[in-house]
């Protein structure tokens, strides 16, 4: 007895060293929103995407027909939009973005009436211009991307993108944030990333100051094909490092500064995974480097090419056997993207993780201007100075770091000051720094510049 109770006291001793090293505070407010987002509901929204038959590019246009093809599936994921905006106070709109898509001669073999489904939960701010984005795909495909009369359910690709935003979008629209957060279902995503680019296009050259861009495709089923692994605890989160906008023009500074791992994109994909797995509980955000899956591409790619950073949000382990593939049954496998093969808990958990995300960012203050990192001397410190955000209330900064061969954040230091002096060597260590709000939401870190 003496023996046993020794050993059970070590082990709870152990375990309170280890679970004592880190505190985790949530937003009581993020949290409450966090826990409305339900796998039924979930279930439900992609039940209905699915009983339009197929949501091809390319099938129905006949918006007298409420039952069958894309149009009527836009049709309704704007009367779902209609309706949250009537519990959002005024400031949620909805509308379709149409426009015709000519022919190609590629996967788009007719011109096509197109639309992108839109609700815009306007910012409290009205000095805040920030944008957050969330998004997914609407349209589906069969075996023959060009087959656009066949049954094609799309329940996982991308249904599960789509039932996310449509979840986001009601559960968002009663807040109130001080920047804005817009909630897009695109079309055209399998003929070659139309609506995507489409809408990417209109904000580069309105010069629309899109912060973050989280894409939703493939997000709802836990087990892969061929592997046979079943986990619904890990979800993948694709980001670029290196740049691909004006390359040429940033490669000198990434070069000389060693920043290949800081894109923006990167950066973000840090962020939701540090706040992702702040809020929701079981649950591993794993970053990938890359864009997107081997050779692959997905609608955050024509935001990334325009400047803005955006990354891909996609389930730890694909099922061939669900995607891309005609609805039958074949030596005793049945193929097709159906709702049964799909896990309403794992997407739970992943439109949750994009919720807190999205809350946290469009809660916290802008980010921090001017920071610059003083290069006058040679020292083994680090001095750092910055002005303040230009919108948001701001309770302090954290000053963020790691070292050079680390891929997350190792300290945080808080500081009220506009500037800080680390006895830690620049040679060593890359620095960033967040603006906070009383809340302890935090910005998107920003990089110093070399000051003179």
């Amino acid at each position: 007895m003496k023996k046993l109770f020794i050993t059970s006291f070590l082990i709870t001793a152990t375990f309170s060293s280890v679970f004592s090293q880190k505190i985790i505070q949530r937003d009581p407010v993020i949290e409450a929103m966090v826990s409305e987002i339900n796998s039924d509901s979930l279930k439900s929204h992609i039940q209905k995407l699915v009983s339009f038959g197929t949501r091809s590019t390319l099938s129905s246009t006949d918006i007298s027909n409420p039952k069958r093809g894309i149009s009527a599936a836009r049709a309704w994921v704007l009367s779902r939009f209609e309706a949250f905006a009537k519990q959002s106070d005024g400031r949620m709109t909805a509308k379709i973005d149409s426009w015709t898509q000519k022919a190609d001669a590629k996967r788009v073999d007719v011109d096509v009436p197109m639309g992108n489904v839109i609700a815009t939960l306007k910012g409290s701010d009205t000095t805040d211009d920030r944008i957050f984005l969330v998004s997914g795909h609407i349209d589906s495909r069969n075996s023959n991307v060009m087959n656009r009369t066949d049954e094609a359910p799309g329940a996982n690709d991308d249904g599960s993108g789509t039932a996310a935003v449509i979840e986001l979008a009601r559960v968002m629209a009663k807040a109130k944030f001080p920047a804005t957060v817009i909630f897009l279902v695109v079309s055209g995503e399998e003929q070659g990333l139309l609506g995507a680019e489409h809408f990417a296009n209109q904000a580069f050259e309105e010069k629309t100051n899109i912060e973050a861009i989280l894409n939703n495709d493939i997000m709802g089923s836990n087990n892969s094909n061929e592997t046979n692994i079943i986990d619904n605890t890990r979800i993948r989160i694709f980001s670029e490092g290196l740049p691909f906008f004006e390359i040429e023009k940033k490669a000198p500074s990434i070069r000389s500064f060693g920043s290949e791992n800081d894109g923006k994109a990167r950066t973000l994909a840090r962020y939701t995974k540090e706040i992702g797995e702040r809020y929701v509980d079981n649950l591993e955000v794993v970053m990938i480097y890359r864009n997107d899956r081997f050779l692959r591409g997905g609608d955050h790619t024509p935001f990334v090419q325009k400047g803005f950073p955006a990354v891909r949000i996609t389930e730890m382990n694909e099922n061939y056997e669900h995607q891309h593939q005609d609805v039958r049954n074949e030596k005793g496998i049945k193929y097709g993207d159906v709702a049964e093969a799909m896990d309403f808990e794992y997407l739970r958990k992943n439109t949750a993780m994009n919720l807190a995300t999205l809350s946290n960012l469009a809660k916290a203050p802008a980010t921090v201007q001017n920071l610059t990192i003083d290069t006058k001397n040679l020292t083994n410190s680090t001095t750092l100075f910055w002005q303040t955000p230009k919108s948001g209330k701001v309770k302090g900064y954290y000053v963020l770091m790691r070292e050079t061969h680390q891929p997350f954040w190792q300290k945080k230091i808080f500081t009220t000051k506009n500037g800080i002096v680390l006895p830690y060597s620049k040679d060593n260590y890359f620095f960033a720094v967040q603006s906070v709000n009383e809340d302890g939401n935090e910005s998107l870190p920003v990089f110093p510049k070399v000051g003179m």
